[in-house]
């Protein structure tokens, strides 16, 4: 049961944070210069999964290659993924064309300006949403994301766990409460600066936080225990084998499909080895695995070729619910008649984007 504040102590926390916002919030930030929707989509677009000072120098590269949402929306999908190269998750800048061209084809180019319309563009949540229409047209719907959670958590003690997807409607909720109705914009940065200094997850300092009076989680000393959040499961081990088939033309290169992990990015072939090689009730040494690999690039590539192991470890990449092991093997071709990929000059490998688990595979070849 949350113990909501009357409406005074509602006012007086609203001076309190936004008079601390107007002082010390982080208004340098390049998205935070104007209230054009298009900046504030393309950074929250951007800060998902991603910190701050990591973004702003892919914002401004961004803006500086597509400055309108028209450019977004025609822009070649190659230029659009080397533009975000980095950034990873993928679906998310892929997500933002079809929107642009949404906003083009069915909005006559003009924005949204509510959360509940925004929410139907392509890649666009309920957070997404409620921080474009707040800031940029001063809607007053509260912006939840993992720093709001995380403040109204220690403001309010509340016990709902966070990880379960019924409970962002109690946190929407509050937040209407308190929000303020003339600076909502202002009000949801202010909300995530002070998740993202005084009341961060670890390490956080609410002695010195300038809203530490109203913090009931502070006042009694059970910081610690707010947010409430179950662990997510472990990312399920994925063991492949990348191989490096070098000829004079090139590298042997290959499009992964459309739909899955990765879809439609140009890499080495890969095999993941619990499905194309391993026998649940066999025992196979690693030196087994390669001659089986070796096999298999024949048949399916119709590169015939020796196939050696890089030293050192395998390369790691963790995604979501994945975690991708990959044993780097090298290939000295003796015969091909190639039946599957391309080859490709290593100059025009370098123009193509690459995802981060290629980019770790040629960093260790190197």
């Amino acid at each position: 049961m949350i113990e909501m504040w009357d409406d005074d102590k509602i006012n007086a926390f609203q001076a309190t944070l936004l008079t601390w916002y107007d002082q010390e919030g982080r208004s340098t930030l390049p998205w935070r210069q104007d209230r054009e929707p298009y900046h504030i989509w393309v950074s929250e677009i951007m800060l998902q999964q991603t910190q701050v000072q990591t973004v702003i120098p892919y914002f401004e590269r961004f803006m500086a290659t597509f400055p309108t949402i028209n450019d977004l929306a025609m822009a070649p999908e190659q230029l659009l993924l080397k533009t975000w190269e980095g950034l990873g998750y993928y679906s998310r800048v892929r997500n933002m064309q079809k929107a642009a061209r949404q906003i083009i084809d069915d909005y006559a180019g003009s924005w949204p300006d509510n959360m509940q319309e925004l929410q139907k563009l392509a890649g666009i949540g309920p957070y997404t949403a409620a921080a474009i229409a707040s800031i940029a047209f001063d809607e007053p719907v509260p912006a939840i994301d993992g720093n709001a959670f995380r403040v109204f958590a220690r403001l309010f003690k509340i016990d709902a766990d966070i990880a379960q997807p019924k409970t962002r409607k109690i946190f929407f909720e509050l937040g209407q409460q308190i929000i303020d109705q003339k600076r909502p914009g202002d009000f949801n940065q202010a909300i995530m600066d002070l998740g993202s200094s005084y009341m961060t997850a670890k390490n956080y300092d609410s002695e010195h936080s300038p809203v530490k009076a109203y913090n009931a989680a502070y006042l009694d000393g059970t910081e610690a225990l707010y947010p409430v959040k179950s662990k997510a499961p472990k990312p399920k081990p994925v063991t492949y084998f990348a191989i490096a088939v070098k000829s004079p033309a090139g590298y042997l290169w290959e499009q992964r499909p459309t739909k899955g992990l990765l879809g439609d990015f140009w890499m080495m072939p890969l095999y993941a080895l619990t499905d194309f090689i391993l026998d649940n009730d066999a025992h196979w040494t690693e030196e087994e695995m390669i001659q089986a690999t070796q096999k298999r690039l024949a048949a399916d590539y119709g590169v015939v070729a020796d196939l050696k192991r890089v030293p050192g470890r395998p390369v790691t990449h963790v995604y979501t619910h994945l975690k991708w092991t990959v044993t780097i093997l090298t290939a000295t071709v003796k015969k091909q008649n190639l039946q599957r990929g391309q080859w490709q000059t290593m100059a025009d490998i370098q123009n193509d984007p690459q995802p981060k688990i290629q980019d770790k595979i040629w960093q260790r070849l190197k």
